[in-house]
């Protein structure tokens, strides 16, 4: 019977610890950012809720453009990939504006 190399796979009931910590703070890292987008999207629609009520357009393209791009800086001060930080950034002003929209539709 051979030795099972130190390079196979983990078995599958999950019983590698080194594995298991870098999961469990992957796991906590995720319930954080839900934390902070649902903190994001409170705020938004808010800010949502404002502009339907003073007649401002749903979308603000030059803000939009800013945020990108000071983003994109902080993504290359952090070592992360700028174009995937900016479309993440992305996808959440897209939600954004779609609940903008929604408010100001029902005003």
């Amino acid at each position: 019977m051979s030795n099972p190399s130190p390079h196979a796979p983990a078995s599958p009931t999950g019983a590698d610890p080194v594995l298991n910590a870098y999961r469990k703070s992957i796991d906590n890292i995720d319930a954080a950012l839900i934390h902070m987008l649902a903190e994001r999207f409170r705020i938004t629609q808010a800010v949502g809720e404002y502009k339907a009520k003073v007649t401002l357009p749903p979308a603000d393209p030059d803000r939009e453009a800013k945020q990108i791009e000071r983003l994109r800086r902080l993504s290359e001060d952090a070592d992360l990939d700028p174009e995937f930080s900016e479309k993440f950034l992305r996808f959440i002003i897209d939600e954004v504006i779609r609940h903008h929209e929604k408010a100001r539709d029902s005003a």
